[in-house]
């Protein structure tokens, strides 16, 4: 069991999180396969009913005034175990929208909590969606998705549920209508057998999809300790998340 770095109960029937005595966090908001056949290869397939819970701004009561100072926030996501039609449960697919504190739009760093997961992501949604990468992610390992690019969360277990914690901005916002328009970002994963394979999605131009491991960010000061815990030990560490213009120079030629 991965150790969160604070005290929460991951649940599955039905999605939802329990929170301990110190810590607070909302009511989860449940995704629904409705909600997000518009981003699906096909947007009339069968699947669970509801595909994920979302918490924005779970933390620890004696955290929250630091967390409100330094503009971060700390979601959790539990993912259903199953498919989408012939695609893995994921989510839809999104941008951050431009936060008016730092005049970009915010980063964000992905913990695995449970299940294997693909976090793909594409430099521009664009008709030329740029550099395209698929990481796949185990538990305890960590992802981090630069400013301004396209990305989503994709369960590789199709048996077992997914979830995950991340480090996000308190302005976060999710802006759905350019990958909408292309019906999803420029690669649409499929399960074949118990693989995942890929397909191009035509609405974009060629472009080449590249398969990688997580990696150690060391140059963002981050360790292997759970991310929350890594706030906890040192509450300045992710300050780049809220203030990615302060590390513009990290940015250039980002390769995760």
């Amino acid at each position: 069991m991965v150790n969160y770095g604070l005290d929460m109960t991951i649940m599955h029937q039905p999605l939802g999180f329990r929170y301990g005595d110190d810590v607070t966090g909302p009511m989860p908001e449940i995704r629904t396969l409705d909600q997000i056949r518009p981003s699906l290869r096909n947007p009339n397939c069968g699947g669970p009913e509801q595909v994920y819970a979302i918490a924005m701004d779970i933390a620890r009561i004696v955290d929250r005034e630091e967390l409100e100072k330094r503009m971060l926030l700390f979601g959790v996501v539990a993912y259903a175990a199953g498919m989408l039609g012939e695609e893995p449960v994921r989510s839809q697919g999104h941008i951050h929208r431009i936060s008016r504190h730092s005049g970009w739009s915010p980063p964000e760093l992905y913990e695995i909590w449970q299940g294997n997961a693909i976090i793909y992501m594409q430099e521009w949604v664009e008709d030329d969606p740029g550099r395209c990468f698929a990481v796949l992610a185990q538990p305890g390992e960590k992802v981090l998705v630069p400013p301004g690019w396209g990305h989503a969360a994709i369960s590789a277990s199709i048996d077992e549920p997914l979830t995950f914690g991340a480090w996000c901005d308190r302005e976060y916002g999710f802006e759905y209508e350019a990958i909408r328009a292309r019906k999803g970002l420029a690669w649409y994963p499929l399960v074949q057998g118990k693989q995942i394979i890929w397909q191009h999605n035509t609405r974009y131009l060629p472009a080449r999809l590249q398969m990688i491991t997580p990696r150690r960010y060391s140059e963002f000061g981050i360790t292997d300790e759970p991310i929350y815990q890594q706030f906890i030990n040192d509450r300045a560490r992710f300050q780049f998340i809220s203030r990615p213009d302060k590390v513009s120079e990290l940015w250039r030629n980002f390769h995760p």
